[in-house]
């Protein structure tokens, strides 16, 4: 049976965070000081990884991210990916990082198995990159991504956080810097997930005001036909038939009835949200013995319950008792 929830989204898509510890400290993300990591000792082991993709598997999943943290400080995680791509029905495997250590580990992730990436990065200007990550890594970022491009990835994408009153300069350069090079520029709205409680709605730059810069300032940009509309992003492409940029709007066009992810942190939870106030313990039945019928259990009754959304937008909504490092991106 199909993994379904209870209001008839199928979920085919599994984003398994490795690691919750970063090399940057990004201000909406992490603080920049005394920052309290998962025991190692409760961190899923890759094995244990493995066999819960091979479960999940039989229920329907076949599209995989890697996230953390920040992955590639996980030691030996292109042995992970080529667990994860020799799995019969896994037809899709993509990693978000930062950056900062991926050239060196481009070429053996890619001869893993590895497929797309994703690299963070928000500025190409040192100094606000420096402001934003509190750390003077720019240079090994710009590296990580030159040596994917050398490599030959089949998808690089460049995920760019946008904070009002902060990254507006920033804008119109890194969708440049894409149409020069071939890499699809994503701008996600600043949201609620900071370890600080530094979130204001007001400091979410909007998805149609950088629609709008970007029109202005390059060229008319129009949507792109036929989009999948279980993707997180609305995609458009410039008129002029150089490029296309992407806007993840979580914020002010939450995509949540069209979601069809499930989450696994690094310390063994599920997830039905990256927004979920609850999750669910796996790492036990991945340790004790269970069968692979009772994680499946597990799993259908995660996905059961999920709600409708995350309600950002309303009086409701209560942010998640983990930042996003701890999740996973």
């Amino acid at each position: 049976m199909p993994l379904l929830d209870t209001f008839g989204r199928l979920h085919d898509n599994l984003r398994i965070s490795v690691t919750d510890r970063c090399n940057i400290r990004c201000f909406y993300c992490m603080p920049e000081h005394d920052v309290r990591f998962v025991p190692r000792a409760e961190i899923l082991h890759f094995e244990e990884v493995e066999r819960f993709v091979r479960i999940a598997v039989q229920l329907g999943v076949k599209k995989l991210r890697i996230t953390g943290g920040e992955p590639l400080v996980r030691k030996d995680l292109p042995v992970l990916v080529r667990k994860l791509s020799g799995i019969e029905g896994i037809q899709d495997i993509a990693l978000t990082t930062n950056g900062v250590l991926l050239a060196d580990q481009a070429q053996a992730l890619y001869d893993a198995g590895l497929q797309r990436i994703n690299v963070h990065l928000d500025t190409l200007d040192r100094e606000r990159f420096k402001q934003i990550t509190r750390r003077d890594d720019f240079d090994r970022v710009m590296a990580g991504i030159e040596a994917c491009l050398r490599i030959g990835y089949k998808t690089i994408k460049i995920n760019a956080v946008a904070v009002k009153d902060l990254v507006e300069p920033d804008i119109v350069p890194l969708a440049r810097f894409g149409r020069e090079h071939g890499i699809e520029i994503r701008y996600i709205e600043f949201m609620p997930l900071d370890a600080q409680g530094l979130w204001l709605r007001d400091k979410v730059l909007l998805a149609d005001r950088m629609l709008e810069m970007l029109s202005t300032e390059i060229c008319p940009l129009e949507p792109i036909p036929d989009p999948d509309p279980r993707a997180p992003a609305t995609e458009y492409r410039f008129t002029d038939g150089i490029g296309t940029v992407g806007f993840i709007a979580s914020v002010s066009k939450p995509f949540c009835l069209n979601c069809n992810r499930i989450r696994l942190t690094a310390d063994g939870k599920l997830r039905y949200c990256l927004f979920a106030v609850d999750e669910t313990d796996v790492k036990t039945a991945l340790r004790d013995g269970s069968t692979d019928e009772e994680i499946i259990q597990i799993i259908r009754e995660t996905v059961r319950q999920k709600w409708i959304g995350h309600e950002i937008n309303t009086a409701k909504f209560v942010p998640p008792p983990r930042p996003m490092y701890a999740i996973g991106g």
